[in-house]
């Protein structure tokens, strides 16, 4: 089909929806890609970029990282508060993840004891925090990570960590009340545990890898 009338991305929204709605896109499958959607609604790949943007919105699609785009819901999200705090929560971490995996994997290759150290020492703090406050709670998780990105030994790091942290510390206080509406806080001790254990090892792929893992768990239960 080709899309004509303009504006074109809500064009191709609605032809999305309608798609989804007929079944031809059932809940569980992974739509096309930018490239073959835009060859098929005549249109370019940042305008199917912006209408899945705004199915993501409405909790009708889900972008997987490394794996592609998958059709979650049939009937729009109505808890917008939610949808859009839950989808500020997911930018923060998108750049936490562009940060604090390049910190894990630099710190692999240069920590000091001094800087094991350290991560042990904020790793217990975060522990002991688990059941405390959660601003409590959150500057523990945020002096862990801090930790991390010491121990990259590069300046430019530590201060773009630095410059998120205001942000950072806001999202995770938002994404504590999400989660507390809808069970405990989570446990997720064995995942810092790991970072730690993998930057004690020296090997940067590893670490980089642990710490994408563990912030793509956020963002999944963010989805």
């Amino acid at each position: 089909m080709s899309l004509r009338r303009y504006p074109l991305s809500e064009q191709a929204t609605d032809a999305m929806v309608q798609l989804i709605a007929s079944g031809e896109w059932p809940v569980g499958a992974k739509i096309p890609s930018e490239t073959a959607l835009a060859a098929q609604f005549g249109v370019g790949r940042s305008t199917v970029r912006e209408a899945v943007r705004e199915l993501a919105g409405r909790g009708l699609l889900e972008s997987r990282h490394g794996s592609g785009v998958f059709v979650v819901r049939t009937e729009p999200v109505t808890d917008w508060p939610t949808v859009v705090r839950r989808a500020v929560i997911s930018d923060v971490v998108e750049g936490r993840i562009a940060v604090e995996v390049e910190a894990a994997r630099l710190a692999a290759a240069k920590r000091t004891d001094d800087d094991l150290a350290a991560m042990e020492a904020a790793l217990a703090e975060r522990h002991a925090a688990r059941d405390a406050a959660p601003e409590q709670f959150v500057d523990a998780d945020l002096a862990f990570h801090r930790a991390v990105a010491e121990a990259a030994h590069n300046e430019v790091i530590t201060g773009l960590f630095d410059s998120l942290t205001d942000r950072v510390r806001e999202a995770m206080l938002d994404m504590l009340a999400l989660l507390r509406e809808s069970g405990p806080r989570p446990t997720d001790h064995d995942e810092h545990a790991a970072i730690v254990e993998a930057i004690r090892s020296g090997d940067p792929d590893r670490a980089g890898q642990v710490a994408r893992t563990h912030l793509e768990h956020i963002l999944r239960a963010m989805g």
